[in-house]
Formats: C-alpha cells, sequence, structure tokens
C-alpha cells in the first residue's frame, strides 16, 4: 500500500486540533478538511493478488497494482447484501463500501441479515432487491451453496453478481472480490508454529473457526490446519458458532471448563478473540494463556497494542470493499476488470503494530453504519 501522509491526518489528537482552531483559525480547520477528504480518496495503487486463472482452487495467483477508475460513467444502482453488522469486520465492509460508492459517484444501498443463521432472511432481501431491478448485486454470502438459485436468478435477467469475501460457489458469479480464507488461517497457523518452535515444547489449542457452512470458515479451518500439519501442535477443543458476542463467549467458556489446564491458545475469529480476552481475565489464566485471531477488527487492534492479543492475518478488509465496487462498475462499463482480486494478506502483531497502514482494514473511529448512498 502506497504511503501518504494521511497518517498524520487520522492521528491528529483532539487537543491539538482544539488548540490549533484557536491560534490559527479557517487556515488549519482548512487543512484539516482536506486532509480527511484525500485519506479518503487515496487508497490506491494497491498491491493486489489476481487468481489465475480466475476462480482456481490451487491459489495460483499474480501481484498487481491495482487503481480504480476516477468516476463512473453514470449513477449507476447497486444492491449490496451482507451477514451482519454485529462485529466491527462488516463495519470496515460498510465504510469501504459507502466511501468507494460516494467517490464513483453511484448509488448503493446495503441490506444485512442479521447473522450467519439467518439464511432465510437473506435469501428474502436478495429476491425483494431483484425485483428493484438494480445494475448489479454485491453479495457477502451467509452460504457457500445456500444462494446458487438465485445467482442464477440474477444472472438470467442480465444483473451481474459480484462475491464479496465469504464465497458464492455458483459459477455464473461475474466476479469475485475475496482473499481465501484458507490464506487467513495458514497464515494464523503458521504464526501458531513459530510460537510453538519458540517456546520448545507441545502447544495445545482450541480452535473457533466461525459459523458451520460458511465458505470462508471451512476455508480458514483447512488453511490452519494445514499449516500446522507436522508441528508439535494439537487441537484439544473447536466448536462453530455465529459471529456473536454471546456464540462465541458460551464456546470459549466451554472449552475451558474441559481444558483450562491443559491450553496454551485460543485461536478464532475476532469474536472470539475478544470475548477470550475478557473471560481469561477474570478467569486469572491471561498471563498463560494466548490469544490469536484469524481476522481483524477494531478491538484485535486494540488488543494487540495492549498485548492481551498475540497476534492477527488481516485481509485489508475496507479494501476489499473499495475493489469490489470498482470492479462491479468496471462490469457495467464493459470495461477492463480482474475477475478474482483480493489484496494480499498480511499479520499484525506487536512489532508492526505502529508502522502498517491500518485504513486498509479498519473504519475510521466514530463511524457508524450508513445503509445507503446517493438514492
Amino acid at each position: 500500500m502506497k504511503k501518504t501522509n494521511d497518517t498524520l491526518c487520522r492521528l491528529t489528537p483532539y487537543w491539538l486540533v482544539k488548540r490549533s482552531l484557536l491560534r490559527y483559525g479557517f487556515a488549519f480547520l482548512l487543512i484539516m478538511t482536506t486532509c480527511s477528504v484525500k485519506a479518503e480518496n487515496t487508497w490506491y495503487p494497491a498491491e493486489v493478488d489476481v487468481w489465475t486463472p480466475p476462480f482456481n482452487d490451487q491459489r495460483r495467483r499474480e501481484q498487481k497494482l491495482y487503481t480504480p477508475l476516477d468516476k463512473a460513467q453514470k449513477k449507476w444502482r447497486l444492491r449490496v447484501f451482507i451477514p451482519h453488522l454485529k462485529d466491527d469486520y462488516w463495519l470496515g465492509v460498510n465504510y469501504g463500501l459507502i466511501a468507494e460508492a460516494r467517490r464513483l459517484g453511484i448509488s448503493l444501498s446495503i441490506y444485512e441479515a442479521g447473522g450467519y443463521d439467518q439464511l432465510a432472511v437473506q435469501r428474502r432481501q436478495i429476491e425483494e432487491g431483484l425485483k428493484e431491478k438494480p445494475d448489479g448485486l454485491i453479495i457477502g454470502a451467509i452460504s457457500l451453496d445456500g444462494l446458487n438459485d438465485l445467482v442464477k436468478k440474477s444472472a438470467d435477467e442480465g444483473i451481474p453478481v459480484l462475491d464479496l469475501i465469504n464465497g458464492i460457489s455458483s459459477p455464473q458469479i461475474a466476479a469475485r472480490a475475496a482473499v481465501s480464507f484458507w490464506d487467513m488461517g495458514y497464515q494464523a497457523g503458521s504464526y501458531l508454529r513459530r510460537l510453538q518452535e519458540n517456546k520448545g515444547r507441545p502447544l495445545k489449542v482450541a480452535w473457533f473457526p466461525g459459523p458451520a457452512g460458511a465458505g470462508w470458515v471451512a476455508a480458514g479451518d483447512a488453511g490452519l490446519r494445514k499449516a500446522i500439519e507436522g508441528g508439535d501442535i494439537e487441537i484439544l477443543d473447536a466448536g462453530y458458532g455465529d459471529t456473536g458476542s454471546a456464540a462465541q463467549a458460551k464456546l470459549v467458556e466451554a472449552a475451558l471448563s474441559r481444558h483450562a489446564d491443559d491450553l496454551d491458545c485460543i485461536v478464532g475469529t475476532a469474536v472470539t478473540a475478544e470475548a477470550a480476552v475478557k473471560i481469561l481475565r477474570k478467569r486469572g489464566l491471561a498471563d498463560r494463556i494466548k490469544i490469536l485471531s484469524y481476522y481483524y477488527g477494531p478491538g484485535v487492534h486494540r488488543s494487540i497494542r495492549r498485548g492481551d492479543i498475540t497476534a492477527a492475518p488481516s485481509d485489508l478488509t475496507v479494501l476489499q470493499a473499495r475493489i469490489a465496487v470498482d470492479v462491479m462498475v468496471r462490469i457495467l462499463e464493459k470495461r477492463q476488470y480482474y475477475k478474482h482480486v483480493a489484496p494480499r494478506v498480511m499479520v499484525v502483531d506487536r512489532d508492526n503494530i505502529h508502522t502498517w497502514d491500518s485504513s486498509t482494514t479498519l473504519a475510521p473511529r466514530g463511524f457508524r453504519p450508513i445503509f445507503s448512498i446517493n438514492e
């Protein structure tokens, strides 16, 4: 990711803004406003992986630099469907979608189903959306296979569908903006291998990859298990559950009830990791059991800075959403586009958390969900 001075704009503390406004007035306000606009609009060029050929299961990819369109040719109408907004991962997606739609000058509406147990709701939302005859659909799918008939219906009606982040198995998607969650799991597993090697003794782990049936969960599970294969690491406990805090806390509590004396590490979703921080602290186990998340969010970010969470790979969520919107506009305008593209996964820990560009992954502080723009 290209570095700019935008980080300085984002990190300007409130006391400095207030003092400078009093001393320098309008000139400082103009500078800060310019910084804010610049930060939202200079996310590119971005380092990406392009799957060659598209959608290949062997993860054959080429590195490219991604530069989006300057503006859309017309005010295209897009409908976006995501699983939920119960954790900050999807808040980052929300921000990236809205910011890129605003930059390109298109219309975009977002619908959230309420959780990974709400496939029927997401199906109904998509069916209703198709009745509005939008120009394109972007779908963060609850189920790998459960929307395939609706993808076909959309394609038959001439409405392209882009698979965003989670994975859709239909061969009729027009494009995919998604890292391989196999990579996310593999990076988390590789970090476990390094921890185990540094300890010089076996490592015992509890592993909570997310809701059963979601494509990204199956991929993440396979990646982590591949990474620890042959290492002296044992998964003592594993369980599936919705990425709500109550569901993940219940899984963590159950694992600790069975294996508290033996566990070395808890690994799971961002929600799992955040729940584990509180639970381990309450049980007096925070100094002994390490926590890894296998994706990123603001809570994970803060906890890595504090030392409560050891590490987490980031799939650069905001960039994935931005790229998805740009790819869909390219499809509609019959321009050249990558059929399967995503930012490159990177691992964040206390060694690099102060130097990487968190705007690629996290919504700005204070951002609240926005469900439509330019309607």
